[in-house]
């Protein structure tokens, strides 16, 4: 008499903590997507920026298109602007990667 009963209560209990399990996963997909820390370029800036210094700033690869550019350009300054708070320093090195990566940086022959 014991056997059935303890074989009914271990059905009983694994079927509990399966439906546990099913709707710990389920919980766990719908989950808002959280982005990985990105590592942002520190600074230290270089007294004449190169390529690799503007690509890291940007947080692209020194050869991407410029559509890709000009994203990250928006999104590094939205987060950095003057007006929100940010540095103008920071703005103007933001900007002037941006330039460099598009080729139109310092000693290209463009005027401001």
């Amino acid at each position: 008499m014991v056997t059935p009963l303890a074989a009914g209560v271990s059905v009983a209990a694994v079927a509990l903590g399966g439906k546990y399990l099913i709707e710990a996963w389920n919980g766990f997909k719908a989950r808002p997507v959280v982005p990985r820390m990105r590592k942002f370029y520190e600074g230290g800036f270089q007294p004449v920026m190169t390529r690799r210094e503007a690509a890291l700033i940007l947080g692209v690869r020194e050869r991407v298109v410029e559509e890709k550019i000009k994203e990250a350009h928006r999104r590094v300054m939205f987060a950095n602007h003057p007006d929100s708070g940010g540095s103008d320093y920071l703005a103007l090195k933001i900007n002037e990667a941006k330039e460099i990566l598009l080729g139109r940086g310092k000693g290209s022959g463009s005027a401001f």
